[in-house]
């Protein structure tokens, strides 16, 4: 036996099948658009008719109406059907839509001024007054625009208070934000609310912006209680990282997703669209403010020359490929031996079909032969050398290769770099050069040492055509072994996220950053300098991890756990960019310093090299490190074999 509906049950069918129907209703058919604006056209004329003679229907039957009406039918139907004024879709009607229906009713009205012509020239009296033809023109125009904002806003309306969206705020009611709004209003699955605008700017507060309030930043939490707000939109177009973080952290407080618009330059076509609002990511909120380069004095230095990279298929190497390459050099030399990541950049350059011509070469950067070859052939003008090892687990347990590469790998190169009269040689180092506690950090040590030694012995002999500029940095967000990714690929599996030690501290900067500041110091260098950049602030890497759980949308200690692992061979836990014995030098770029370091003789770093380069056929690791350490006494060893040494100094 059926139960009988209850009033309550008939309002949840109602509402379920109201639901329903917006959710099935994309678009009105085309014929249907027709006939209604056939029937605004006649009820315009009518309406003008009536108008022009002041409601005195004597005067109007004079003019035969009725023809009147089918001759504005026909005209109208002709242009509606040229310009296709029905083709839009009346729930996204925009200025578009508007100057296509500007141009049918013009269109009209020209058919009707024509045939009114033919009608005085055969009947000798105008079938329509001009008057009624003009006062119709404005009136129809008129309406069919605003009827279709009217069906556009009845469905945002319906649409926005039948269906289960996710009540959204954007953060910033300016430009970008108002964008972010239409993109919202537009989007076919209307998945999104929005319940208001949030701004830092006090003078916009209960402000409204097409019928969506504005609110001020610190009603973020009221929003959330009153409105069950469950994402937030930043859109602000020059908005500073420090800002954005501080928005962030509030987001993360209240448990929201929190979506990013990107920059102008990244929209699709110069248009705005939902799938564009993507989540935003740990790489957003640890960049810093754009830098602004010298571009006319690197055109000047880069420009027509010939460029070579090592380590060209790298994180490093790669961006600079790409940034040099900007300053159209006559000759971009690539050198890797990673063969697959070196074509994927070399189909990347080749894209961009500039000027340059681009050598990809395969090698090894210790093949001295090979590598001199190459200097040979092409004569480079300036080499970034990229090319190194820098994993520092994997070379405390290879000390051999980090000699080979980072070291007589470099010796060679700048050696090569004298013997061919290359201008400029630009080292990029890193800080766990600085005081290092590791087999890999003393390497690019020892290679800081013996380049500036060189630069110096040169100009000592006389022979100082290549100038040697080193550069120092921290870690770079996203290059090959970072944390970010590790941290991502464990949050995707589902955790535990791993952190050696709740107290690890690193520096962080982007690629793009890091590579700019590499060329414009690479180009202010004179020879011999040592600069390194300025980081920002050290970044805790359990806090860093504990963001990107919280980023992803899991609760931690309830999703996902963080775990500590214990440090890794090698590894300290504050990184530095000065020794104790150093300070620094400003220069004039506000983010780039020269260090003051220790004077080496390079006779005394040349030996030393010989003797590690004899040791590594001797596969006698114990001896390669107390060498490196003899020449790098600041070197100690941290949580390693190779302590030993350490203690036997002591």
């Amino acid at each position: 036996m059926a139960h009988p509906e209850t009033p309550e049950t008939e309002k949840v069918s109602f509402r379920d099948g109201v639901q329903n129907l917006i959710s099935r209703l994309t678009f009105l058919p085309r014929w249907v658009i027709i006939l209604i604006d056939l029937s605004v056209s006649a009820a315009s004329v009518s309406l003008a008719f009536l108008l022009r003679f002041n409601f005195n229907l004597e005067d109007i039957l004079e003019f035969h109406p009725l023809l009147s009406l089918l001759v504005v039918l026909v005209t109208s139907l002709i242009a509606t059907l040229i310009t296709k004024a029905y083709a839009g879709i009346v729930r996204y009607t925009g200025i578009q839509d508007a100057v296509r229906i500007f141009y049918t009713e013009l269109l009209s009205l020209a058919f009707l001024v024509l045939i009114n012509l033919l009608y005085f020239y055969n009947v000798g009296k105008n079938l329509i007054p001009y008057s009624v033809i003009l006062i119709s023109f404005f009136i129809s125009a008129l309406i069919l625009y605003q009827y279709r904002l009217i069906v556009k806003s009845i469905f945002s309306f319906y649409k926005s208070e039948v269906s289960n969206k996710i009540p959204v705020v954007i953060f910033g009611a300016g430009l970008s934000g108002v964008l972010a709004k239409q993109a919202i209003d537009s989007d076919l699955a209307g998945r999104y609310r929005l319940v208001g605008f949030i701004d830092d700017d006090i003078s916009k507060n209960n402000k409204v912006i097409n019928g969506t309030k504005i609110y001020f930043s610190d009603k973020l939490q009221y929003l959330v209680d009153q409105y069950d707000v469950r994402e937030i939109i930043i859109s602000i177009k020059d908005i500073g990282f420090e800002r954005k973080n501080e928005i962030v952290d509030e987001a993360l407080k209240y448990h929201l997703k929190i979506r990013n618009v990107p920059p102008v330059e990244k929209w699709v076509r110069g248009e705005l669209n939902l799938k564009q609002i993507k989540e935003i990511n740990i790489e957003d909120l640890l960049g810093r403010d754009v830098i602004k380069l010298e571009h006319n004095a690197l055109l000047d230095e880069l420009g027509q020359k010939v460029i070579c990279i090592t380590g060209g298929a790298g994180s490093i190497g790669a961006e600079l490929a790409r940034q040099v390459i900007q300053f159209e050099p006559h000759t971009l030399i690539l050198i890797d031996q990673a063969e697959s990541p070196l074509y994927t950049i070399e189909r990347e350059l080749r894209d961009l079909q500039l000027q340059t011509r681009l050598i990809i070469v395969i090698a090894d950067i210790c093949n001295e032969l090979r590598i001199e070859r190459i200097f040979k052939d092409f004569s480079p003008e300036i080499v970034f050398h990229a090319a190194a090892y820098k994993h520092v687990p994997m070379m405390e347990s290879n000390p051999a290769e980090a000699i080979a590469v980072n070291i007589l790998g470099t010796r060679a190169l700048a050696d090569l770099s004298v013997k061919y009269q290359v201008r400029k040689f630009v080292m990029i180092s890193t800080d766990k050069a600085v005081n290092p506690t590791n087999v890999m950090g003393c390497s690019k040590r020892i290679a800081e040492i013996y380049v500036r030694s060189l630069n110096e012995h040169m100009e000592k002999m006389g022979m100082g055509r290549t100038s040697f500029v080193t550069t120092r940095f921290g870690n770079v967000l996203g290059s090959n072994g970072s944390v970010i990714p590790i941290f991502r690929k464990q949050i995707e599996e589902g955790g535990p996220v791993t952190v050696t030690h709740p107290e690890i501290t690193r520096y962080f900067m982007t690629i793009p950053e890091a590579c700019q500041l590499v060329i414009e110091a690479g180009i202010m260098g004179n020879g011999g300098e040592i600069f390194i950049f300025d980081m920002g602030k050290p970044i805790r890497i359990y806090d860093l991890a504990k963001k990107m759980v919280m980023l992803s949308g899991k609760e931690l200690g309830k999703d996902m756990d963080i775990v500590f692992t214990g440090l890794r061979d090698g590894e300290k836990l504050f990184e530095e960019l000065l020794s104790n014995k150093e300070n620094t030098i400003p220069t004039h770029h506000h983010k780039i310093m020269i260090a003051r370091v220790q004077e080496y003789q390079y006779e005394e770093v040349e030996r030393t090299l010989e003797l590690l380069r004899d040791l590594i056929h001797d596969h006698n690791e114990l001896k390669m490190v107390a060498v490196m350490k003899e020449l790098v006494p600041e070197f100690r060893s941290n949580y390693s074999r190779f302590e030993v040494l350490d203690t036997e100094i002591n």
